[in-house]
């Protein structure tokens, strides 16, 4: 008994360290993930069969297979074909550029990946801001919300869903079907829309898109950054956007201090000395006010100027995705750096802003946008990397889009396959990438990046630590101590604390890591409770999916962040009611579908 109970006491101290570890990212989560199969292993609480048997667990290649598929949908123009139709359907027209745009990304999330989508959408919805004359922050987080509530409608629309089905089927129960969580996924979705359709306008900031000037046919506009110099009459001023336009003709998009950023629209503001102004305008009203000496140019654009001379010369942002080589590599090591045409002048990195001669050691992340000016003809070498997206992009040809029906139709043998039972969920997704990869609708090179490695070693880690808390016995010491918490109650009680514990730890972790170390303390709290396990197991998904009041739990909230200009804030005033919605929703209507 004391053997076991010591297993019991190195498996809680291994799984504290790693929710220690995935909290604060001290080293990355590949890492991390590794170091829990070596430690199971060291330990001898797993064997190494055991520890890295979650290479060869079926929900760990069906989900890297169900991201070759997103990236051969995406790569052929398969999901791009609408921002054509969204751009005609929906010039000058706000409100139906807002249904047109949420409801497409809903059902493109509902059968591929999030994050490809979010990361399509994000040009589209900046695009669709220039031409249709509103903020695209009204927009962004609404964008990432509803991809993250339509992929709780199937079996494959989130990784989540296909982990948990897997590993509900390996601890002996039924495994999930491919519509089955369309039962109340789909109302809690359509509720969740209309909410944050409703909502969202009221409660996040109207800021305005800083560069909308790819369009040849627009007159030239400049993103500038320049600094307030010593006696400058701005000293003191605290409403420098009417000021700003007033008296020079620029917008004035933020405020820079210390490193710090500021959006003068919704912080008041006094203007200081050495201050840094991101501002946009013509290039004859950037050098008047740089002849007044009102401003000057900022750190590393002393060598920039305005004029018809540079008349092919754009401003562009670009965002850091997910998929990029670049995470964690210094800014300074990219092939931005070695192009001489390409000038970098800042970095945004979530709410800091390092000005050119201050980014020596900034690291990439997700979600880090650079501000860089490089000729016209430049945009298509960094169309063609995969490292970066142009961020006000939505006017160039996604590749390969002839063979965007013949991806379509693999993807939907891959669907119907599945729904049907003509074969496993696993076996029709990896035959559904062969047939891409033999079709030349998905490179094996663009294959290979487009596997999330991070995310698939997170899975497979957990999954060892998940084994070891079920082998020593602590997942019942778990569940023991989780329902002293509902003495005397019913299970609804409990499954209500489970999707709540869920939602709670998925704000914290990622969302499979969530699913694979609370399922089975959530089957084994169903077991003790005498009740059937398939509600608490529903429960997990919805609970593990319901990420919506902080931008650091889900990698499509982390997207969205720079474009759009958010406080931490943005995301709690709207994605808190939109996580209660769904808790509530979720545990009255998973007993009326699966009862206990």
């Amino acid at each position: 008994m004391f053997g076991i109970d010591l297993q019991i006491i190195w498996v809680s101290l291994i799984l504290v360290v790693t929710l220690f570890l995935l909290v604060t990212e001290k080293i990355s989560v590949d890492k991390t993930a590794m170091g829990i199969m070596v430690v199971l292993s060291l330990t001898g609480i797993l064997t190494p069969k055991e520890a890295v048997g979650g290479f060869a667990n079926p929900a760990v290649i069906t989900v890297g297979a169900m991201f070759l598929l997103s990236h051969g949908l995406i790569r052929t123009g398969a999901v791009g074909f609408v921002t054509e139709l969204l751009l005609h359907f929906s010039k000058s027209n706000k409100t139906y550029a807002y249904i047109l745009i949420l409801t497409t990304v809903a059902l493109a999330s509902a059968f591929i990946n999030n994050t490809p989508v979010v990361v399509l959408f994000i040009p589209i919805v900046m695009g669709l801001s220039c031409e249709c004359d509103f903020s695209p922050s009204k927009l962004l987080i609404p964008l990432s919300y509803v991809s993250i509530l339509a992929g709780t409608c199937t079996l494959i629309g989130t990784s989540t869903n296909i982990i948990v089905s897997d590993l509900s089927a390996l601890a002996g129960y039924e495994p999930l079907s491919m519509f089955e969580l369309g039962k109340i996924g789909v109302p809690i979705a359509v509720i969740g829309m209309i909410f944050l359709f409703f909502v969202s306008p009221k409660l996040l900031p109207g800021r305005t898109a800083p560069v909308c000037e790819l369009d040849e046919e627009k007159q030239n506009k400049y993103i500038a950054e320049l600094i307030v110099p010593e006696n400058s009459s701005l000293i003191g001023n605290e409403d420098i956007i009417a000021f700003a336009q007033e008296s020079f003709g620029l917008d004035v998009i933020e405020v820079f201090r210390n490193g710090n950023i500021f959006d003068p629209a919704r912080t008041r503001i006094s203007i200081k000395q050495e201050d840094i102004l991101l501002v946009k305008g013509s290039a004859e009203d950037l050098v008047s006010v740089l002849k007044t000496q009102t401003l000057e140019l900022a750190h590393g654009e002393e060598d920039m100027v305005f004029g018809s001379g540079l008349k092919d010369d754009l401003i562009v942002e670009l965002i850091v995705p997910p998929l990029s080589t670049l995470l964690r590599e210094p800014l300074l090591s990219t092939d931005l750096k070695d192009d001489s045409d390409i000038q970098i002048i800042a970095i945004r990195s979530r709410r800091h802003h390092y000005s050119y001669r201050k980014i020596q050691s900034v690291k990439l992340k997700i979600g880090d946008i650079i501000l860089v000016r490089c000729p016209r003809e430049k945009l298509s070498k960094i169309r063609r990397s995969t490292d970066f997206v142009i961020i006000e992009d939505i006017h160039h040809t996604l590749i390969d889009r002839e063979k965007a029906r013949l991806a379509v139709g693999i993807f939907a043998m891959v669907v119907l396959g599945a729904t049907f039972g003509v074969a496993d969920i696993m076996v029709c997704s990896i035959t559904g990438v062969f047939l891409m990869t033999l079709t030349h609708c998905l490179s094996l090179k663009d294959a290979y990046r487009s596997l999330q490695s991070e995310v698939l070693l997170l899975i497979i880690g957990t999954i060892a630590l998940g084994v070891a808390m079920q082998k020593t016995g602590a997942t019942k010491v778990y569940a023991d101590f989780f329902l002293s918490f509902f003495q005397g109650t019913g299970p609804h009680p409990v499954l209500v604390g489970i999707i709540l514990l869920s939602s709670i730890c998925t704000h914290i972790l990622s969302n499979n890591a969530t699913a694979v170390l609370l399922l089975p303390i959530a089957v084994s709290t169903a077991v003790s409770l005498g009740v059937d396990p398939k509600p608490f197991i529903i429960g997990i998904c919805f609970g593990a999916s319901a990420c919506f009041a902080t931008p650091i739990g889900y990698q499509t909230n982390l997207l969205v962040y720079g474009p759009g200009g958010y406080r931490f804030s943005d995301y709690f005033k709207l994605g808190m009611p939109l996580n209660l919605i769904v808790i509530f929703l979720a545990a009255v209507l998973i007993p009326v579908v699966w009862p206990f």
